[in-house]
């Protein structure tokens, strides 16, 4: 029986690679992965920076599982799994299953009796929330607020009561081009309370700013967001 990896990778910076990450990417027999282009211009990058003898080094075979095939990919997987074969699951960056397929296939291989490790490693939740200066004793991570508007207010209301009964840091994910009106809905629904936008983590023109949601949209409003944000707000 084989056992199935879910292994971190960089946010941004490659050296934020683990060993651990690194010998086990280099020694299963498959890699899920969601864009098998950018595992394997990872992985390349990872054999020119960190492999001692690259020419010895197998890369192994990498099989796409994105949210659209997930459902018909995970018997395949399974059936892998049952035949001996060592399986890495990756995200295109950070943990795997985070706001990201992944959680329906553990699920599955620990029904089933099969192993599953989960490699510590890079999270832009983690990075930003130690980042923000705000508390870290108690946090709740609620990934991308819904795409419509209707259901997105409804989010955030449901937030701010969830936070009558127990207060926590929050965190969330969000797009560049969907940040503004995120940000609106944001301000009608908590008041004009002091956020922390995190973006570009790990990377050269990495920014965390701390300041109110007024101030954030006046500085988008003129120069659009860039890169993929995440926001850290704590109700007092």
């Amino acid at each position: 029986m084989g056992t199935l990896y879910l292994v971190a990778t960089p946010i941004g910076n490659l050296e934020d690679i683990t060993l651990r990450a690194l010998k086990t990417l280099f020694n299963v027999h498959i890699i899920a992965c969601e864009d098998t282009r950018r595992t394997g211009l990872l992985l390349e990058r990872l054999l020119t920076n960190f492999a001692t003898n690259p020419e010895d080094k197998t890369k192994p075979r990498l099989l796409s599982y994105y949210e659209q095939n997930e459902q018909q990919r995970i018997p395949e997987i399974l059936e892998l799994l049952k035949a001996d074969q060592q399986i890495a699951l990756v995200s295109d960056a950070g943990t795997p299953a985070i706001s990201d397929p992944g959680f329906r296939l553990v699920r599955e291989c620990l029904a089933q009796g099969i192993k599953v490790e989960s490699l510590p490693g890079a999270s832009s939740v983690l990075t930003a929330l130690t980042s923000s200066g705000l508390p870290t004793d108690k946090f709740t991570f609620v990934g991308y607020p819904p795409h419509k508007a209707g259901h997105r207010k409804t989010f955030f209301q449901n937030i701010k009561q969830s936070q009558q009964s127990l207060t926590t840091t929050v965190i969330l994910f969000e797009a560049p081009h969907k940040l503004l009106r995120t940000l609106e809905e944001m301000q009608e629904v908590f008041g004009d309370i002091e956020i922390v936008l995190a973006r570009e983590l790990t990377k050269k023109f990495e920014e965390v700013k701390r300041e109110r949601i007024s101030e954030a949209l006046a500085g988008f409003k003129k120069k659009g967001p860039k890169g993929e944000f995440v926001l850290v707000f704590h109700l007092d």
